[in-house]
């Protein structure tokens, strides 16, 4: 995976739309759904009895009709996410999520990472440059101001470990397979 130019300004907008219309849409459909539901399955409240003596009525519980509801509803959202992810609308949120998850895979082996990157390991290294780029733009974009310093002290330990063992490392060298004998 190669990293690419994102432009903040037009990533933040285009997210805060998709998280927008993702949480209307979801409330709609766990509405919609959950209604749905009680009305196919739920006793009817004719057949409710009511105990008016002792000054209490019996309540149906519906909460398993809408809680299932709101299951259907965040599988639907999934599933028109997951059509749209292709878009050209998606692309900067598209690029992002992969890189998050991207991310968290090296971050799951970063100990054995660093360890061999110590060692010489060529690979090791071009992973952890790839790391730590991809992690500046994210802490850029998300205006993650508060890690950026110990981020930027990574990357000159990094650099100096690069230039001490003679090699010439690019993020763009990085492929996913590198992680294979990571794990």
């Amino acid at each position: 995976m190669q990293l690419k130019e994102i432009d903040k300004k037009t990533y933040r907008s285009k997210l805060n739309q998709v998280i927008i219309a993702f949480i209307i849409t979801l409330a709609l459909l766990a509405i919609a759904f959950g209604t749905g539901l009680i009305a196919l399955f739920a006793e009817p409240l004719a057949l409710v009895s009511v105990n008016i003596e002792a000054g209490q009525a019996e309540q149906t519980n519906n909460f398993k009709y809408n809680f299932l509801g709101v299951v259907l509803a965040l599988l639907a959202c999934a599933a028109i996410l997951q059509q749209l992810k292709d878009k050209p609308f998606f692309n900067e949120i598209y690029y992002i999520w992969q890189l998050k998850q991207l991310q968290n895979t090296i971050y799951r082996r970063l100990k054995k990472i660093k360890k061999a990157s110590v060692n010489g390991d060529k690979n090791a290294l071009v992973v952890l440059s790839f790391y730590y780029a991809s992690l500046k733009q994210l802490y850029i974009l998300d205006d993650n101001t508060i890690t950026m310093s110990s981020l930027n002290n990574d990357i000159t330990k990094l650099e100096q470990l690069i230039t001490e063992q003679g090699q010439e490392i690019t993020s763009d060298a990085f492929t996913p397979e590198m992680l294979l004998s990571y794990k």
